[in-house]
């Protein structure tokens, strides 16, 4: 592994983070960089292949038990805190802003170029959750079209956003209206009603998680107009089908649970409509296997335990069903 650059990461012992600069932002917030946090592979860890984790809005990596379940089966684990997010935030720029989702594919270059130098050869698999399941598989498509030849052979999504929730106006006259306020008020922001997740979650509302809250803001960070235009039409994108050329396991709750008078907060997706998951994962293209995960919150993993140890039972069965997303070895 490569130690040039690397520092101590916010997660402690056994963490590095990296800082690649990404030079000018296209929408003029000054100097913009990303964030790529790598976890140090133990003695006793075989390293076969590689997993580079992709956030949601209003997140930055800090599950450090998804990590250690990934390296327990050979991966060494990457995460990537995209530019004005968590980490890679500077100070006068508009939490998780861009105006156009092609922009984080920088970020995703410069991380597969950093997994490139500490384990050449070694295959990648994407693991992606809420808008970065939308990023990801977008930026895969690009690279297939393109003619790019990636490492990446295989991609896990846990609950992907792949269209907007809510009533259908919005994603009709409502998303319309978007693309003129995008140009005429970018940075304009929608006032939303508060959400019942982020309390959930945390400590300090009786979760189990203990993470930044300035990174990720229990009511989440305030949605803009220029961000959601163009989280709109990566979802058109998506919509008129893709083929990002790799497996991929996409998993949902079974239900959503928006206020708690749709049932448990604790037991259900919080944020995202999980029909449209299922509605629309058959547009990344090649084999796809989508799991809902019973009772499953919006970040799977930080499901209450009994719930995310079958997910990563699930996990766990689809990696071993597919050997490319390993070095194979002499025993295979």
């Amino acid at each position: 592994m490569t130690s040039a650059n690397w520092a101590g990461d916010l997660l402690g012992e056994g963490y590095e983070q990296y800082t690649v600069e990404l030079g000018a932002d296209p929408d003029g917030e000054g100097e913009i960089a990303a964030a790529v946090v790598r976890r140090k592979p133990r003695a006793e860890e075989a390293v076969r292949g590689v997993v580079l984790y992709v956030h949601g809005f209003s997140d930055y990596f800090f599950q450090t038990e998804m990590a250690d379940f990934f390296a327990a089966r050979g991966f060494a684990f990457y995460a990537l805190d995209l530019h004005k997010c968590g980490r890679a935030r500077r100070p006068g720029q508009t939490a998780h802003y861009a105006s156009d989702l092609r922009q984080y594919d920088a970020d995703l270059d410069a991380a597969l170029a950093l997994i490139r130098e500490d384990w050449p050869g070694l295959p990648v698999t994407f693991v992606a959750h809420s808008t970065g399941g939308l990023i990801v598989p977008l930026y895969l498509d690009r690279k297939r079209r393109a003619g790019a030849v990636l490492p990446v052979t295989g991609v896990v999504l846990n609950s992907p956003w792949f269209d907007l929730q809510g009533k259908p106006v919005l994603r009709g006259p409502g998303t319309w209206l978007l693309r003129g306020l995008s140009k005429a008020s970018p940075f304009r922001t929608f006032k939303l009603p508060p959400s019942i997740y982020g309390q959930t979650l945390h400590i300090s509302g009786g979760g189990e998680w203990d993470y930044d809250v300035v990174m990720k803001p229990l009511n989440g960070f305030p949605v803009t107009a220029g961000w959601m235009n163009a989280v709109r039409r990566g979802h058109a994108e998506l919509h008129r089908g893709l083929d990002i050329g790799v497996p991929s396991l996409i998993l949902r709750s079974d239900k959503s649970v928006f206020t708690a008078a749709d049932g448990d907060p604790d037991r259900g997706d919080g944020v995202l409509d999980v029909r449209h998951i299922a509605r629309w994962a058959g547009c990344l293209g090649g084999e796809t296997t989508v799991i809902p995960i019973e009772d499953a919150r919006h970040d799977i993993v930080l499901s209450v335990p009994e719930v995310r140890s079958k997910a990563y039972a699930v996990i766990d069965s689809w990696l071993s069903a597919h050997r490319s997303l390993l070095q194979e070895n002499d025993s295979d």
